[in-house]
């Protein structure tokens, strides 16, 4: 047995330890929560115009804050060395020497921006039950969380919606990193055993009840640390414009599609627009054949997106199961974003007994992979997991079973019981 113990920290503790760092008393204190995520399905087409279906899982990251008396901003993360002071008069900008504060630095640059005004500072506390850089976005569960509360405790209001979008842009002007939608829309609108369908050009939505039955998912983390800014992330997404350029500019005429307008590539918005029957007519454009390939992803995953929403929805979780593996081939081959970490965990969970399918979820790279595992093996399907990893690469991998979860919320005063 191999079942990894619980190790989370409990946020009900987490105001005394605020008090450790800060002094004051507990009853002052206000902790929100922002969980992290899975995608099911639908990776790296969140900024190709395609729809994505990823669900909040029960695991969260924690923001105690307080406002001072003063304009001095200071932040500490429980787990994470390093006390950083700033003061909110700054004109904030990213230093690589500020490590998890930039991600802070951002949303509030971002909020200034945005016309948002801070009367006073505040002291943070940090504290994350999410995997670091394991791909189910504890970055984004970072921005989300502290926007939401400073939304909260400084009374701005800004919607879920909003504060989805606040996130993106700041990873965008601040951090530099040219990220899709997804992440930060799940984590701030989510509701708990649903997951979401999400059309990324529209922002229209979907909840769709998560019901795996004796199922469940589990993730297993490479352990392999990635850097969105320091991966090829961006290139993949330049190598995505490229061919939008490329089609829009050979004016190709298209079949007619019974889900929109599109009669010419000249008039593409993106390329997830295109169905797999109007790509196969359009994709001689795209000569060099690492960018068709590319081209090819996006379609076809944003296919398997509807395909598996409708086998969710309908109870089939076998064709949900082998739409996750076609994903990963796809991922694997054609967008060329795993890497053996991600592939030797994806191969040997589909071959155990009990896993009926199994994928990357992330931006790949390393990071986490998941699987959709039936309740009575999946101690033996991580300790088998496990040691065929092992063997391959020299490390152990991390597993965790999870439940889809809430967006952000606050999850209590301290003198308020959860």
């Amino acid at each position: 047995m191999n079942m990894l113990k619980n190790t989370d920290f409990d946020p009900k503790n987490l105001p005394i330890e605020f008090c450790r760092f800060y002094q004051g008393t507990p009853d002052t204190v206000r902790v929100f929560a922002s969980p992290g995520r899975i995608n099911i399905i639908g990776e790296h087409i969140d900024y190709n115009g395609g729809k994505v279906f990823p669900a909040a899982i029960d695991k969260y990251l924690y923001v105690a804050i307080r406002k001072r008396n003063d304009t001095t901003i200071t932040y500490n993360d429980l787990k994470f060395p390093g006390n950083f002071t700033f003061d909110i008069q700054d004109t904030f900008t990213y230093r690589k020497e500020n490590d998890y504060a930039n991600y802070l630095n951002g949303i509030l640059s971002i909020l200034k921006q945005r016309g948002f005004t801070f009367p006073c500072g505040f002291d943070v506390l940090i504290v994350s039950n999410v995997p670091p850089a394991g791909g189910i976005s504890s970055s984004s569960a970072l921005e989300c969380g502290f926007a939401y509360a400073l939304s909260e405790v400084f009374g701005f209001n800004i919607s879920r919606k909003d504060i989805a979008l606040i996130g993106q842009q700041s990873e965008h002007d601040f951090m530099n990193v040219n990220c899709g939608i997804m992440d930060q829309f799940i984590i701030s609108t989510a509701k708990q055993n649903t997951a979401e369908v999400l059309d990324c050009a529209t922002l229209d939505y979907e909840y769709v009840p998560l019901d795996l039955g004796d199922y469940r998912f589990v993730v297993m983390n490479t352990k392999k640390k990635r850097q969105l800014a320091d991966s090829k992330y961006n290139e993949r997404r330049s190598q995505c414009e490229t061919a939008l350029a490329q089609l829009q500019k050979a004016a190709i005429t298209l079949p007619p599609s019974g889900t929109h307008s599109i009669t010419n590539t000249k008039d593409l918005p993106d390329l997830c627009t295109l169905t797999s029957e109007q790509f196969d007519v359009c994709k001689t454009a795209l000569t060099d054949p690492v960018i068709q390939a590319r081209a090819q992803h996006c379609v076809t995953e944003n296919a398997r997106v509807l395909k598996a929403v409708s086998a969710l929805k309908n109870g089939d979780l076998q064709t949900l199961g082998q739409l996750l593996k076609a994903s990963h081939d796809s991922l694997k081959n054609e967008y060329e974003v795993t890497g053996i970490e991600l592939d030797t965990l994806v191969e040997n969970a589909i071959k155990q007994s009990g896993c009926i399918g199994a994928r990357m979820t992330g931006a790949g790279f390393g990071g986490c992979a998941i699987a959709i595992v039936h309740n009575d093996a999946i101690d033996s399907f991580i300790d088998s997991v496990q040691q065929n990893y092992t063997k391959t690469i020299g490390h152990d991998a991390g597993f965790f079973v999870c439940k889809p979860g809430d967006g952000v919320k606050e999850v209590f005063s301290y003198s308020v019981k959860e």
